[in-house]
């Protein structure tokens, strides 16, 4: 028997727009795990809570071989939400589902901080305390934040600059569409040029970052200057290396 519904009230289907981390795995795919393990070490959960999308547009992968790589990626804590780039044949039932028509953006490279190794294979850990993410999204071209930057706070702002009047505590990041400005130390993460804007700068009054990105293109402590530390920097973009200069 068929059930006629009665019920006038229609069933609103809204979009949404959010931003995924994509993952473009190469070949051998034993190599770039390995790859992806040493950056999982550098970042205590990381991947947990965002959305990951694996686009393996770039590389001839079957079947088993696709199904094999969703569960070394489980393993690590990384939940697929969707593939992009792989023929309609790759998918099967139970797997994540094909995504298409994504918008490109800026690179976003795994931030750094220490964690426990569990034998050879570093494994993506639970952060100790649950990361309150703060998003703010604007008309206007810039977003100001007047309080400092507490350890696992997250603020995002697409639109454009950054400008914090306090410090960033470590594990902390800051991710802008355009610049970023702290005013005080920064000692978590900076990204700036989030959405692919290689102009984009970072500034800082006291420079004790744990990662920097601008455009996709990012660098960690050890990469820099050791005299740089503590020092007010402002950073830039020349081809593919970030380039630092201390300000008076």
């Amino acid at each position: 028997m068929t059930k006629v519904l009665t019920d006038s009230r229609s069933i609103r289907i809204k979009g949404r727009s959010f931003l995924a981390v994509v993952l473009a795995p190469d070949l051998p795919l034993d190599d770039w795990l390995i790859r992806l393990d040493d950056l999982a070490a550098r970042s205590a959960g990381f991947f947990l809570g965002r959305p990951v999308v694996l686009d393996v547009s770039d590389i001839e992968i079957d079947r088993p071989q696709l199904k094999g790589l969703i569960a070394e990626l489980s393993a690590r804590n990384v939940s697929i939400m969707g593939i992009e780039g792989g023929r309609a044949s790759l998918i099967e039932p139970g797997m994540p589902p094909a995504l298409k028509g994504g918008r490109a953006a800026a690179d976003y490279e795994v931030p750094q901080t220490e964690i426990p190794v569990e034998g050879s294979k570093p494994v993506v850990q639970p952060a100790a305390e649950p990361v309150a993410v703060v998003e703010q999204y604007a008309s206007a071209p810039s977003l100001m934040v007047r309080e400092p930057v507490r350890s696992g706070q997250s603020i995002v702002f697409a639109q454009g600059d950054i400008t914090v009047l306090g410090s960033v505590a470590s594990g902390a990041e800051v991710i802008a569409g355009g610049s970023v400005h702290i005013y005080g130390a920064l000692r978590g993460r900076a990204l700036a040029g989030y959405l692919g804007n290689g102009e984009a700068r970072i500034f800082c009054r006291k420079f004790e970052s744990e990662l920097i990105a601008i455009d996709g293109v990012y660098a960690m402590t050890e990469d820099m200057d050791p005299d740089l530390r503590g020092k007010p920097v402002q950073l830039w973009l020349e081809g593919d290396a970030i380039q630092v200069e201390k300000m008076m």
